[in-house]
């Protein structure tokens, strides 16, 4: 039974797997190896192992190609294919290196060859496997794409150029839109917790034809070529959208936890964390439209509006803008709260034009009119700013004329004290991080110049890992991918 059994035509495609195994078996039994440190033997482990590996999926090709069976084929106009060649070869550049495929080929004059073997695997349109496009998007998402090329080169038996690698991450990464549209909510979240979007905006540094057409405009007017004249700006930075929804559970806090300096009580309020959470950011599409996505996400979770939404800003004037336009548009009713953090800023710009350089008295001077605007008095605070300045007939007061007018303008927007009382978020922290994680980590390492698809096919993947979806979106890519090259899902 043994001798039938290893004559068998299955077993028959993995005899040099059986070999190489057999092999290494009796490489590990030999004395002399027996003598050698485990770092040595883990070596050849891992290089003769590999081979092992890559004859096992060779075996395994091997036989879908003897047992694949005539089939009648048509073209995409639907004409029947009626020419028939045999053992068609195709390269497949796998984890564990190359591997040879032949399948049949079906042809007719005038139309494009079908390889149906190459549907039924779901093989891409160039010859490298799943699993190194899939290794090589983990890599080119975390670092430069010089680093994935070579992590891949130094952990598995693939090799991919550097241009290949930058179109794989963009084929990866097209569907992003379709997955969220397709695939994220099948029914509103059960929950009355608070509902809040967040949204900012950072700068990519983009190759010159990436830039948007008023930046080009800039650059070609600048007065010197070698240089910057003076009040030039560089001009070399593209604007992306960042944005952020997620559900929290509301905080009850007072202004004096939040400000208080001399609070020895072991005892803090905790913010759970927040749950749900979806970050994305585009630098091709515009801020509006990434807002309006923000917004329509939000509706995905709670179509009646039945929970308390927040949008947490940090009052740039044309996001700002753009917010309450798409508020409007779809008719949401939300709670718009300024981030704290970029009112302290304000504040310490003031300070300094009462305070000296290094004085100790200025953080008492902080902590009471941040105190005080916690509570919901923001336009009492910026009103003694003016008549302290006043009266000291400053005349250097620029940081207090701009925080009395960013008080003054955004006094709806910082009633804290209501925003407190309900356990409202009150600072930007989600989507400062995001824009670190999702830009700056990545998009903003040095040397770095992007071109408008590159730096999108980053941002979408990159999005999806700080969401969580990575795994299911890559189910739903291969789905579609197959769609687009085999018309079938």
């Amino acid at each position: 039974m043994k001798l039938a059994y290893s004559n068998s035509l299955e077993f028959s495609f993995f005899s040099e797997a059986k070999l190489k195994f057999e092999r290494i078996i009796s490489h590990l039994e030999d004395k002399q190896v027996k003598q050698e440190s485990h770092g040595e033997v883990e070596a050849y482990i891992d290089t003769e192992g590999t081979e092992l590996l890559r004859c096992l999926l060779q075996g395994f090709l091997d036989i879908k190609t003897a047992e694949e069976p005539r089939q009648q084929v048509c073209s995409n106009r639907d004409i029947a294919l009626n020419h028939l060649k045999n053992n068609c070869k195709r390269n497949l550049e796998s984890l564990f290196g190359t591997v040879t495929m032949h399948r049949k080929g079906y042809s007719q004059r005038r139309c494009d060859n079908v390889f149906p073997m190459d549907g039924e695997l779901n093989l891409s349109k160039d010859k490298y496997s799943d699993g190194v496009r899939l290794r090589l998007a983990t890599e080119a998402v975390q670092g430069s794409y010089d680093d994935a090329v070579s992590s891949i080169d130094t952990t598995t038996d693939a090799h991919v150029p550097k241009r290949q690698a930058r179109q794989i991450v963009q084929d990866i990464a097209q569907d992003f839109d379709g997955f969220y549209l397709q695939q994220r909510y099948l029914k509103p979240e059960n929950t009355s917790d608070l509902l809040v979007l967040t949204m900012d905006g950072k700068g990519i540094v983009m190759q010159p034809n990436s830039l948007r057409e008023g930046t080009q405009k800039a650059v070609k007017q600048q007065k010197l070529k070698g240089r910057l004249s003076a009040g030039e700006k560089k001009d070399r930075k593209r604007m992306a959208e960042v944005a952020a929804v997620y559900t929290t559970k509301p905080l009850h806090r007072t202004p004096e936890s939040i400000m208080s300096r001399n609070d020895n009580s072991n005892v803090r309020p905790l913010r759970v964390p927040p749950r749900n959470k979806r970050v994305w950011s585009s630098v091709e599409r515009s801020a509006a439209t990434v807002i309006e996505e923000a917004f329509l996400e939000a509706l995905e979770r709670d179509p009646t509006q039945s929970r308390q939404w927040v949008v947490l800003v940090d009052g740039h004037p044309h996001q700002l803008k753009q917010i309450y336009r798409v508020m409007k548009k779809l008719n949401i009713n939300a709670t718009v709260v300024m981030d704290f953090i970029h009112v302290l800023e304000y504040l310490w710009k003031a300070a300094w034009c009462l305070f000296e350089k290094d004085d100790p008295e200025v953080e008492d001077w902080i902590e009471k009119r941040a105190t005080e605007i916690l509570r919901g008095n923001a336009s009492q605070v910026a009103k003694c700013l003016g008549i302290s300045a006043t009266k000291r007939k400053l005349k250097q007061r620029e940081g207090i004329n701009k925080c009395i007018g960013y008080l003054l303008k955004n006094k709806s927007r910082l009633e804290y004290g209501k925003a407190l009382k309900q356990g409202f978020p009150i600072a930007s922290g989600v989507i400062e991080g995001a824009c670190r994680h999702l830009i700056n980590d990545r998009l903003d390492i040095t040397g770095a110049r992007w071109s408008l698809e590159g730096a999108e096919a980053i941002l979408k993947l990159r999005s999806l890992r700080s969401s969580g979806d990575i795994e299911k979106y890559w189910e739903y890519h291969k789905k579609q991918s197959k769609q687009r090259l085999y018309r079938c899902g």
